[in-house]
């Protein structure tokens, strides 16, 4: 099978939606999308956007994609990469697509001289687990991630928390 990784356009924003809803279904939790493929259009591909993504075709049909952004390490005084989403159609997966689109954000986070590459994973994903171990990937089990959304969100920003 031959498959090829590029760089997305906003043109592939009716594929991203598609699959960050297939991705959503996987992680039971396809009820908490709240975008469209206008507002993803407009997120990744918008004036401003520190977001990125990538598109795996196999014969010229989407088959998988990436999404990335850049952060920053205090620590290294540099810019990190984050990969946010990597997904691949299930009858696509275990051809390395997956590990093809890793490399590919790598690629990128080396050449922008970023000191890192960061993402994460349910707990329950052993497969992808399997890819991250097997690529060299650290869990970095010592952090506990936090996250404020909605109206907590709204709460903390206010200060009336």
């Amino acid at each position: 099978m031959g498959y090829t990784i590029r760089p997305a356009t906003r043109s592939d924003a009716g594929a991203i939606y598609r699959f960050v809803c297939e991705l959503a279904a996987f992680e039971k939790a396809r009820d908490q999308v709240e975008t469209s493929e206008e507002g993803l259009a407009e997120a990744i591909f918008g004036a401003g956007s520190v977001t990125g993504a990538l598109i795996a075709e196999v014969d010229g049909e989407p088959v998988g994609f990436a999404v990335y952004y850049f952060s920053f390490s205090t620590w290294q005084g540099r810019n990190g990469i984050y990969l946010e989403d990597l997904y691949v159609t299930p009858d696509h997966r275990g051809a390395g697509l997956g590990r093809a689109l890793m490399q590919a954000v790598a690629e990128i986070g080396v050449a922008r001289n970023c000191g890192r590459m960061e993402w994460s994973v349910l707990d329950w994903n052993e497969g992808a687990i399997r890819v991250y171990d097997g690529i060299g990937g650290k869990p970095q089990d010592e952090w506990i991630r936090y996250r404020l959304e909605g109206e907590t969100l709204r709460k903390v920003a206010d200060g009336s928390v």
